[in-house]
């Protein structure tokens, strides 16, 4: 009778019985949590803790547990109860315009909201709805448009080390998504800066865009548990405006290999041992449940563009290599071009992109890509002739070849409206035609007698004449 007291009393509670930083061991007895449900710490449910591991011993379940705040309330042999959830956020229109933080809390300063619905951060992609459109996307970026065109429903990385225009060349698209294509955005801000976030809130504000956009920040200064929720917080958000109201969303990321590195943190703190690359032994799962969650349905689209950082410019790295194939376009921002003040600093050749097809992009198109890609493989060798015994010893054939591909690269750039304060110039806007009419001029030697010089930073090849 005693034995039957004590297992009712005991019905679905749980103590806390270890403490090791964000890692978190608890007995519970009952039934047996579900993996990421949400536990609270019953008399402060700021404390909420999700369970990562669970091991059964007789009567009761060992959970380990991440601590998702309240960490300075948290003691051992408190009391904590399930929630039988998941970590939901709200979602809705409301969220236009406003930051949130990981658990949906408003971060902006400004008044509270309330949604009507709630959705678990943890969804499973459904391939049964999902659906294709070969349409291009117009970004106004000259080098993206014509070398790695970007399509409703893809994915675009930004690869790059730390400072060469990654965060800029990324707010531009987005400055340009919604300015120019009137789409709605969703950012992530991803183990980066504070400063950083709080400078793209008030860029946003000053471009008119913000009502337009639903920003969700995990800074760097926050544990890696909250970090790596950052990522799954903004596909959820994303999947809302795409499945309910039926329109096309783009997805901004920065950046992604902070996700991978919170997820390592975690994997640390969990005692699993590392890959051959350092990395967590699930770093390919970690990656594949953010990535396959943006996607397109019969009703929109999500297309994503995100910035990975490549630490110490290699981007052999696993880590990258690892997020690498669900790009459909990779653009490699270049610490060599952008020393010689060409921005945006896009190494051309090492970019990439599966959209660059004739029944996509048009014929034209096509053929003057294929032409320029070939010129550009060759001023890279000619350089290092020129670098060695001057451009007087090429052949006239290959003094021509270099000064259009010289022509040609300093064509693709372009002043940025998201840094116009800082540079004094207005934002160039270039539209895909116009582009491609530019490579056609230089490409078929219309613009031989004009030096190389006079197309940076010029708009169209209009501008030669002014």
């Amino acid at each position: 009778m005693e034995v039957e007291k004590m297992k009712t009393s005991r019905a679905d509670k749980g103590y806390i019985r270890g403490i090791h930083g964000e890692v978190v061991k608890v007995e519970m007895y009952g039934e047996s949590p579900f993996i990421r449900e949400v536990l609270l710490m019953k008399e402060d449910e700021e404390v909420r803790l999700e369970v990562h591991q669970i091991s059964s011993s007789g009567e009761s379940f060992t959970c380990t547990c991440i601590a998702l705040s309240g960490f300075e309330k948290i003691r051992k042999g408190a009391e904590v109860k399930r929630t039988g959830r998941e970590l939901e956020i709200p979602v809705g229109e409301e969220l236009l315009g406003r930051v949130i933080d990981a658990f949906g809390n408003p971060r902006d300063g400004t008044e509270p909201f309330e949604t009507e619905e709630k959705r678990s951060i943890y969804r499973t992609p459904s391939y049964e709805s999902a659906s294709s459109k070969e349409e291009v996307v117009q970004t106004g970026i000259k080098a993206i448009d014509f070398f790695t065109p970007l399509l409703r429903g893809e994915e675009i990385g930004l690869f790059g080390g730390a400072g060469v225009g990654k965060t800029v060349l990324l707010i531009e698209l987005m400055h340009n998504v919604v300015f120019h294509e009137n789409k709605l955005l969703v950012y992530a801000g991803l183990g980066e800066r504070i400063r950083e976030g709080h400078e793209l809130h008030k860029t946003l504000k000053d471009v008119g865009v913000l009502s337009s956009a639903a920003l969700v920040y995990g800074q760097m200064n926050e544990t890696a548990s909250i970090r790596v929720n950052v990522g799954h917080v903004a596909a959820t958000m994303a999947e809302y405006f795409r499945d309910l109201r039926g329109e096309d969303t783009f997805v901004f990321i920065d950046n992604v290999y902070r996700f991978l590195q919170a997820g390592n943190e975690l994997s640390m703190m969990l005692d699993q041992i590392p890959s051959e690359g350092g990395y967590q032994p699930t770093l390919q799962t970690d990656i594949g449940k953010l990535q396959e969650r943006l996607s397109s349905t019969q009703k929109g689209a999500i297309t994503s563009v995100q910035a990975v950082y490549v630490p110490a410019d290699d981007i052999t790295d696993p880590g990258v290599q690892a997020i690498l194939p669900y790009f459909d376009s990779s653009v490699v921002l270049s610490r060599e071009v952008y020393r010689e003040g060409r921005y945006p600093a896009i190494d051309i050749l090492q970019s990439s992109s599966t959209s660059v097809d004739p029944e996509i992009v048009g014929k034209k198109h096509y053929q003057l890509y294929m032409e320029a890609r070939s010129i550009l493989e060759q001023h890279k060798n000619l350089e290092q002739i020129v670098s060695i015994v001057g451009e007087s010893e090429l052949s006239a054939e290959n003094r021509t070849v270099y000064h259009r591909s010289q022509k040609l690269l300093n064509f693709m750039t372009q002043y940025f409206e998201v840094v116009s304060d800082q540079t004094g110039k207005d934002g160039q806007y270039v539209k895909i035609e116009d582009t491609v009419e530019g490579v056609e001029a230089i490409l078929s030697g219309k613009v031989d007698d004009v030096s190389p010089e006079k197309f940076l930073y010029i708009e169209t090849i209009n501008d030669l004449d002014k």
